[in-house]
């Protein structure tokens, strides 16, 4: 064994190993309460959940905005980088279409993104900047589809967060019964954004029972799971394929 002569400093490198270990699991504890129960959690809330001190928290992020601003501007980077791959989609409806899913596919799942984006009351700066990447390539998106006559002419770019909020509440609505019930109305959207087509687009899902609308109401009032008890199978963006 190695002796430590006088004056020398032990080795930092298990404790910055520890220390983004807990970093990580901070996080991870961040994104199931937050996503659960949006932003009105408190850092203790976040502790518990990660199984650490919270002090622990404290050392790593000083306060709730700055490990909101450290998870949900991440989020918006990959919402970003959905947009600009569907402009690098040669076919501008299926670009559209996809973003749209794929970008609803997150915001619906996280009801602490939600609140982030629209309210901008944690980690407006770097949410802005991240924002500012985003818009201009959807954007792009939406007026490519135009005019290639794709899409209507009065759809504007900023209607594309509020459409992917919109449906967000069916699935926050049915969550314990069918949370996959909002890609029936994400095509029933989309056959509302064309300017022409040759019929309507098969739903995917079938609308909620009577016993499931029950179901949902008697269960709103429960908190929201990280884990929905149905996976729902996607591709509403495939199904649409050769429509109009």
């Amino acid at each position: 064994m190695r002796k430590k002569t006088p004056g020398q400093r032990a080795p930092e490198r298990p404790l910055r190993r520890d220390a983004e270990i807990n970093r990580q699991r901070i996080l991870r504890a961040a994104a199931e309460v937050f996503g659960e129960r949006g932003l009105d959690v408190t850092l203790d809330d976040v502790a518990h959940c990660a199984g650490v001190g919270v002090g622990t928290v404290y050392r790593r992020f000083p306060n709730k905005e700055a490990l909101a601003e450290a998870l949900f501007v991440e989020k918006l980077e990959e919402v970003a980088a959905l947009a600009e791959e569907a402009l690098a989609n040669p076919n501008s409806w299926e670009a559209l279409a996809g973003f749209l899913e794929r970008a609803t596919e997150i915001v619906s799942a996280d009801r602490g993104l939600r609140q982030i984006v629209m309210v901008a009351r944690y980690g407006k700066d770097q949410v802005d900047r991240a924002l500012a990447r985003l818009q201009p390539v959807v954007a792009k998106v939406v007026e490519r589809a135009q005019r290639e006559g794709v899409v209507r002419a009065d759809l504007e770019p900023a209607d594309v967060p509020l459409i992917e909020f919109m449906l967000t509440a069916p699935r926050e609505y049915a969550w314990h019964v069918r949370p996959g019930v909002w890609r029936r109305y994400l095509v029933l959207v989309l056959d509302g954004l064309r300017p022409a087509r040759s019929g309507p687009t098969p739903l995917p899902e079938p609308a909620l029972s009577g016993a499931e609308m029950q179901r949902a109401r008697q269960s709103s009032a429960r908190p929201l799971s990280s884990s929905p008890p149905v996976a729902s199978g996607g591709g509403a963006s495939r199904g649409r394929r050769g429509t109009g």
